[in-house]
């Protein structure tokens, strides 16, 4: 046992100086040795003062490691500087309060390094989280630096390549998943291909080692006859472009291991059910305003010699993609009736699809996650393929440390919030019921209330109480417009709830004393008694702060007053007078009445667009300056202004027989931004008759949309009909005329 155990140091001894010696020697790092001996002293000492810490979880040498690391970053990913160091003595720093030490014997710019390392790593997270895009924009700004996210790209190929024998198959497990959902999707985004199928790969052999055996097994069984397929394939599509005096070059590309099972798995198949196991790209050497009359010559002369399967045709050089990617995919039936994929570019297009910023995980339709950390690690690739590396070192924008805020829930689960987000918005954020009974947050373990700004990389936890309610003051302490919204909608319900309680209370006295309920009287009575809104007089009933018989009194008092009008108009106050009233009053006496319709002439009429009225609305007059007349809603906004101000210019007005005009009216709909919402809502009103969709115009924003869509109807029944149909939309939530 002690000879093994000596074998084994002598060994890591050997490769501790070799790595070391390549290290130091390596032209881009160039160490002085007075700094090399300084480092290697302090990492000396510091393993010699922590027993256990020489070997990982694996049993590998920590230190040896990191130098295999730093080696694979130096030479395939290309990184420099003070990062390297950082991270080799990360390989014998553990703990934060050492930091100190690092930072009196390196430096400050070492020391900060070393702390992102380390709070990158005490980021504890369950799976379904790390494989989201969330999670890695929260390792990305908790970084800071992002040679750190890179050496730990690096550090995940290291680790796996040594890992295959390893007895520890728990911990084997845990750093296949993250190679699988954390660091492969980082490194695709990088550009960093070679190390991302290799990550791919070897997690798929640890994970489903059946599975990776059987892919490995059936590709070296058949790699002859695949080689000698692409040769018969390709050799009269050498013979064709040869004769046409065409300058080029062939690529032959066999799909990973990972690709193929990802495949098997989408289609359901086994491995002789995956087709396109290989793809053939021909790369044409030709100037670029000859690019595209190349390509589709060869085109032409693939699909005249092979059958070619036009659904599967991806015409990219028409209308390259968003991204720049420039390229003509086609699928022919070749020899033994077998599809094959031929991709069909010129060296410029296979230059940037390889290597610049349109990256291979864009051309393949996945899905950005969007906004600045996207954009930032495509400048990162750049700086990569450039030698920049002020780009690598320097700390996020300033857009990025402003951006949202990710948060963990007591589960595991991740969040992503708006900036400067309380415990409140992620409170709203889990569920409405949590938020309405929110009255703190524990958040990493200590108690903070509703109003906590939130930092990234935490985890909260919600504390509730049964008996807490929203508040209006709430408004202010949320940060997104979720929360915000659902706050309002929950105080506007309890106002009602409230409201209605003193409500009833007063109608159920009304009818023992065989009052009618009059609405403007009523208003009458909330001023009356001191109130500005109708709402706090009827919740102060409810809550028993009005003596309801004295308000049934001044209630009396006013309907005697209000019948009285004719006699006493003379001495009436301005308080007791409603303009309302006296207009609807005017109304029903012997007023000439203005009937509208088509075969109205020799009058100057036209529909108000402040409320677009529409046949079957009760409508009036209102004569302008000019002499015409504006037609308005009686329910018009503008309506009460007009009747005060100029009572003498309404005239009433009432619609003609049958309607026969279409009338523009805006609907406001308002609903979840769920998938093909917007879809279902325009489909309801094609299949309306006499309903027409003039224009729509859709705003999304925390979750919520909101719609703004004009119609063109004949009349109010076919409207309300419409407006039914649309409230019955799955994740509609309010549909209103303007």
């Amino acid at each position: 046992m002690q000879t093994n155990e000596m074998k084994k140091r002598s060994e890591n001894r050997k490769m501790f100086i070799a790595l070391l010696r390549s290290l130091f020697s390596n032209e881009h790092i160039k160490y002085k040795a007075q700094d090399a001996r300084k480092l290697a002293d302090f990492m000396a000492s510091t393993v010699a003062a922590t027993p256990g810490l020489e070997e990982n979880e694996f049993g590998l040498n920590r230190v040896v490691l990191a130098l295999q690391t730093i080696q694979l970053a130096v030479e395939e990913i290309g990184l420099r500087g003070h990062a390297l160091t950082a991270y080799l003595l990360r390989s014998v720093v553990t703990q934060p309060e050492q930091s100190e030490v690092v930072e009196r014997f390196f430096g400050k710019d070492i020391a900060q390094t070393l702390r992102g390392f380390m709070k990158v790593e005490a980021i504890e997270v369950k799976t379904e989280a790390m494989s989201t895009d969330n999670f890695r924009n929260l390792l990305i700004s908790q970084a800071a630096d992002m040679r750190i996210i890179l050496l730990l790209i690096a550090e995940s190929v290291c680790l796996m390549r040594q890992i295959r024998d390893t007895d520890n198959l728990e911990a084997q497990h845990k750093v296949s998943v993250e190679a699988a959902n954390l660091y492969a999707p980082l490194a695709h985004k990088l550009g960093l291909y070679k190390l991302k199928s290799e990550l791919e790969d070897l997690s798929l052999k640890y994970l489903e080692h059946d599975a990776y055996y059987s892919i490995k097994e059936s590709l070296n069984a058949t790699k002859r006859s695949r080689d000698a397929y692409i040769e018969r394939f390709t050799e009269p599509i050498r013979k064709m472009l040869d004769g046409a005096g065409l300058r080029y070059h062939m690529k032959g590309r066999t799909k990973s291991i990972h690709s193929i099972w990802q495949k098997m798995k989408k289609q359901q198949c086994g491995f002789n059910g995956v087709y396109d196991l290989f793809a053939i790209r021909i790369i044409l050497d030709v100037p670029e305003q000859k690019e595209k009359e190349q390509c589709w010559q060869v085109f032409s002369l693939i699909t005249n010699k092979y059958e070619s399967n036009l659904k599967r045709l991806r015409d990219w050089l028409t209308v390259p993609k968003s991204n720049g990617y420039e390229s003509l995919h086609i699928t022919v039936k070749g020899p033994e009736e077998k599809w094959v994929e031929v991709q069909i570019r010129s060296e410029r297009m296979d230059e940037v699809a390889e290597h610049g910023l349109a990256a291979h995980w864009r051309y393949k339709g996945v899905k950005s996650s969007g906004g600045t950390v996207d954009s930032w690690l495509a400048d990162i690739r750049s700086a990569l393929e450039t030698g920049n590396d002020s780009l690598l070192t320097q700390s996020l924008t300033s857009d990025l440390k402003e951006g949202n805020v990710y948060v963990f829930s007591p589960k595991g689960d991740l969040y992503s919030l708006p900036p400067h987000s309380t415990i409140l918005d992620f409170a709203y954020t889990i569920h409405t019921g949590i938020g309405n009974r929110c009255v703190g947050g524990r958040v990493n373990g200590k108690n903070y209330s509703i109003r906590q700004p939130l930092e990234s990389g935490q985890t909260v936890e919600i504390l509730t109480a049964s008996t807490q309610t929203p508040k209006a003051e709430w408004v202010n302490i949320a940060r997104s417009g979720h929360a915000r919204a659902k706050i309002r909608a929950a105080v506007r319900e309890i106002q009602a709830s409230e409201s209605a309680i003193g409500k009833e209370i007063l109608e159920r006295k009304m009818k023992n004393r065989k009052l009618e309920w009059d609405e403007s009287l009523i208003n009458q009575l909330v001023k009356k008694m001191g109130y500005k809104e109708s709402f706090d007089f009827f919740k102060d009933m409810g809550d028993e702060r009005i003596d309801v018989n004295r308000a049934l009194e001044t209630y009396v008092e006013l309907m005697k007053r209000e019948q009285g009008t004719a006699e006493r108009a003379a001495v009436r106050s301005a308080e007791e007078f409603n303009m309302e009233n006296e207009w609807l009053n005017r109304a029903k006496g012997d007023q000439d009445e203005l009937v509208i319709g088509r075969d109205l002439k020799g009058l100057d009429f036209q529909m108000a667009r402040c409320c677009n009225p529409v046949y079957g609305d009760q409508v009036f007059g209102f004569v302008t300056v000019s002499g015409g007349i504006k037609i308005h809603r009686i329910g018009c906004p503008n309506a009460p202004a007009l009747r005060e101000r100029f009572g003498y210019r309404i005239v009433k007005a009432r619609w003609a027989g049958k309607g026969h005009d279409t009338y523009p009216i805006t609907l406001h709909v308002v609903g979840n931004d769920d998938l093909g919402i917007v879809n279902n809502i325009t489909s309801i009103i094609s299949k309306e008759e006499h309903i027409m969709l003039r224009s729509i115009s859709i705003d999304s924003n925390d979750g919520l949309f909101s719609g703004i869509l004009t119609v063109l109807v004949d009349d109010t029944q076919r409207l309300t009909g419409l407006i039914k149909k649309l409230r019955t939309v799955r994740g509609v939530k309010a549909v209103s005329r303007s």
